[in-house]
């Protein structure tokens, strides 16, 4: 049996984020990822981050994730990579290692930072290959170097359609449009303006009618939508694809939250449904944490910050850090986030966070295993 302060569930940003933190303030910490290598989605983002230096402007996301991944192992982080966990039972973890070894951890305080996964949309055809999320698209052409095809379609006109879109032409394939079925581009303008300047059309209020093909993707149909979202009839328009990216959004993964016995609630602006969690991520079990997309989908740098809120609230729990020492960096954390949140793709979102808190107030309960 493994035994530890804290242990964290999943290697991305908002792990690293919270391992560095933790590990900093004297815990010892154990990150559990199942790759290889921890780092979660930053390693198949080539791009350059937007933003502040703080959350690592004008560097690529694999140079992110390799800076983050030497500091938490500088300053003690124990990293069990090729772990999958199959239970949570209260602060005991099951995980099965490498060649199917079974271990048995118990920490004091958990820190969940499982991610979230693509969603998708139904249409005729969209079971047929070819049709995939841009996400795993981005992983094909960034990570394994695999072109999966030669002329794209995006559905989908957020930062992560735009982006991968812009990788995909970098790989040397077509994107033939983007499709939007809101009347505005869904992602910032400067992602945007790289498209438009390479002359792929974003189309928005469009949307896929369906895919076309014999066992695989050979096109796709298109259609306008009026003001109400309504299919325009005569608007129908063929093009000549090979594969079908959906960009549709991300929902956050919540099994190992569910099965701690931790509380949710349905959160549109969110992702979905989230676990309820108040000002220092700490969930309705107490010394159950959630950071990053696992506590509700938003950007990669307000990942950074949860993760480091839920390090610090952690290390605080255990005596690590004194009230006055974890009030101040927490106020500082707190004080990102809300800018990080007070522009127009945040509204929503910190209006939901705020829910989140009073509502997390609400249920609190003592951790009682999970066993409820």
């Amino acid at each position: 049996m493994l035994r530890t302060d804290v242990a964290i569930i999943g290697g991305g940003v908002s792990g690293l984020t919270a391992a560095i933190e933790a590990s900093k303030a004297g815990a010892t910490v154990h990150l559990i990822d199942e790759g290889a290598r921890p780092g979660g989605q930053l390693f198949k983002q080539i791009h350059k981050f937007f933003g502040s230096r703080r959350h690592y402007a004008g560097i690529r996301g694999f140079e992110i994730g390799e800076r983050l991944l030497q500091d938490a192992r500088k300053n003690g982080v124990e990293v069990v990579p090729n772990a999958f966990v199959f239970g949570m039972f209260g602060n005991g973890i099951g995980i099965i290692e490498a060649e199917g070894r079974g271990r048995w951890l118990e920490a004091k305080q958990v820190i969940l930072c499982c991610g979230a996964s693509e969603k998708g949309i139904l249409f005729p055809g969209w079971t047929l290959p070819g049709v995939m999320g841009a996400g795993a698209a981005q992983t094909l052409i960034n990570v394994h170097r695999v072109l999966p095809g030669k002329r794209f379609l995006i559905v989908g006109s957020g930062n992560v359609g735009l982006v991968v879109a812009y990788q995909i032409l970098q790989a040397g394939a077509d994107v033939v449009a983007v499709v939007e079925a809101l009347p505005r581009i869904g992602g910032w303008g400067v992602h945007a303006s790289k498209l438009l300047r390479c002359g792929v059309p974003i189309l928005t209020s469009h949307t896929i009618k369906g895919a076309l093909g014999r066992g695989k993707v050979e096109g796709a149909t298109i259609e306008a939508l009026d003001e109400k979202y309504r299919r325009v009839p005569g608007s129908e328009r063929r093009l000549e694809v090979n594969v079908i990216c959906l960009a549709v959004g991300l929902k956050p993964n919540i099994e190992l939250p569910l099965m701690a016995g931790c509380e949710t609630m349905f959160l549109g602006g969110l992702g979905g449904r989230v676990p309820l969690h108040d000002e220092n991520m700490e969930t309705t079990q107490a010394g159950i944490y959630v950071a990053g997309d696992c506590a509700g989908v938003e950007e990669a740098s307000t990942a950074m910050e949860s993760g480091r809120l839920a390090g610090a609230a952690a290390a605080e729990s255990l005596g690590y850090l004194s009230k006055d020492e974890a009030c101040d960096l927490k106020t500082e954390i707190r004080e990102v986030l809300d800018d990080l949140r007070g522009g127009p793709f945040g509204v929503e979102r910190r209006k939901a966070k705020t829910l989140l808190n009073q509502r997390t107030r609400a249920f609190r309960k003592p951790n009682n295993g999970g066993s409820e």
